[in-house]
């Protein structure tokens, strides 16, 4: 049986063969802040010509990380909730925009946040509304069109293109940090397995191939395995059957 990197190529032949295309897209969270790091994402988006949707945290985000932005033409801000803090209970996973917590004061939350990064980030700001920890209220997403945002994105397949009206989901797919085991790679295996799977599923009609496939990163934790691991699976994808995504895009 064929496994890891043959049998990602394996099907993307597949691709190929079909004459098939994949929207591709990349969305980074938690920056905050020009570090090197961030300066190793952007020249890793500009060798591949792949943009990258920056979830920026607005309570804290600082004047110079808009200035960088601004001298990139592969950094697309968007809103990554307002304060990254948990309102969750103790017994539940972290959310800042939890079922418990109050909807009035979880958009205003939301707004808080679009409102600071149009200031910093004018009108190159994108209204996509990324929930830290990947997790939103379901009460939340009828109002946040209203707010102005056009898109939600968060962790998985979605079950369906709008995820209330007005507001489209684009999701994340790929996630190479091991978050529980000291947020390094995680096994290629583990990670390459599942991608083939759903490749598979999108090229035979069985899941969304509408959805641009997405790659999850926080560049502020990666290791050089982490930054391999992307580099490397990105320009296959790339070479293959993947064209770059960008919000700004005709969405859907």
């Amino acid at each position: 049986m064929t496994r890891g990197w043959d049998a990602l190529d394996a099907e993307l032949a597949h691709w190929a063969t079909e004459g098939l295309r994949l929207p591709l897209w990349w969305r980074d969270d938690d920056a905050i802040a020009p570090t090197e790091a961030l300066v190793r994402l952007e020249a890793l988006a500009t060798r591949l010509n792949l943009p990258v949707h920056l979830a920026v945290i607005p309570e804290t985000a600082q004047e110079e990380l808009a200035q960088a932005v601004a001298q990139s033409s592969h950094l697309i801000p968007v809103v990554h909730g307002w304060a990254h803090k948990n309102h969750a209970s103790a017994d539940k996973k972290k959310c800042e925009f939890p079922s418990t917590r109050p909807v009035d004061e979880a958009l205003n939350a939301a707004e808080q946040g679009m409102d600071r990064l149009k200031h910093l980030f004018g009108p190159a700001l994108q209204p996509m509304f990324v929930p830290p920890w990947n997790r939103i209220s379901p009460a939340m997403l009828p109002w946040l069109a209203g707010l102005g945002f056009a898109a939600v994105s968060t962790y998985g397949p979605r079950k369906r293109v709008q995820a209330a009206p007005g507001l489209v989901q684009i999701n994340t797919h790929i996630d190479p940090i091991d978050w529980k085991h000291g947020r390094g790679l995680v096994p290629e295996e583990h990670l390459l397995t599942p991608l083939v799977d759903t490749l598979t599923a999108r090229r035979t009609g069985q899941q969304d191939n509408a959805e641009p496939l997405g790659l999850l990163t926080h560049h502020l934790v990666h290791s050089d395995e982490v930054w391999e691991f992307c580099e490397t699976l990105l320009r296959r994808l790339l070479d293959g059957p993947a064209h770059p995504w960008r919000l700004n895009e005709r969405i859907g």
